[in-house]
């Protein structure tokens, strides 16, 4: 339940260049409570800022290392990662139920191999593809 709840939070529609749909019941507000939890322990792992995860979030991409590595922090709380530590798409998919699992696949079409010479920045990769593939429904606990 803890993965679908994470992916949920990521993954969406697909309507690109609009602003990020945020209202009552977007992002769910029970996703948002459960997803706390992880977000306080890669916050504290990590040391990024709750105002980078925002602008991440709800704003413009940008580059902040700490950022990089509390995204990092999260595959790793989900268990979304292969031995090596590099995010594993087919967790990812397989922890999707039906619907959701044909739109992460959607979304992740053109997101499937990261640059990046380290994990932290592998995992922003994977999250700068996936906004920008749907800005409206990603979001960043």
């Amino acid at each position: 339940m803890i993965r679908y709840c994470f992916l949920l939070c990521l993954f969406g529609g697909y309507a690109i260049g609009q602003a990020p749909r945020r209202d009552a019941e977007y992002p769910p507000p029970g996703l948002l409570k459960m997803g706390k939890h992880f977000h306080d322990i890669c916050v504290e792992k990590t040391g990024a800022t709750d105002e980078a995860i925002k602008e991440f979030s709800d704003g413009e991409i940008h580059e902040d290392e700490k950022l990089k590595c509390y995204m990092n922090c999260l595959f790793h709380e989900f268990d979304v990662v292969d031995d090596n530590g590099d995010v594993h798409l087919e967790k990812l998919f397989n922890a999707v139920p039906g619907k959701l699992r044909d739109i992460l696949m959607k979304m992740s079409e053109n997101c499937i191999h990261p640059e990046g010479d380290t994990l932290c920045h592998k995992a922003w990769w994977f999250h700068q593809c996936w906004k920008k593939a749907d800005p409206v429904h990603y979001f960043l606990v």
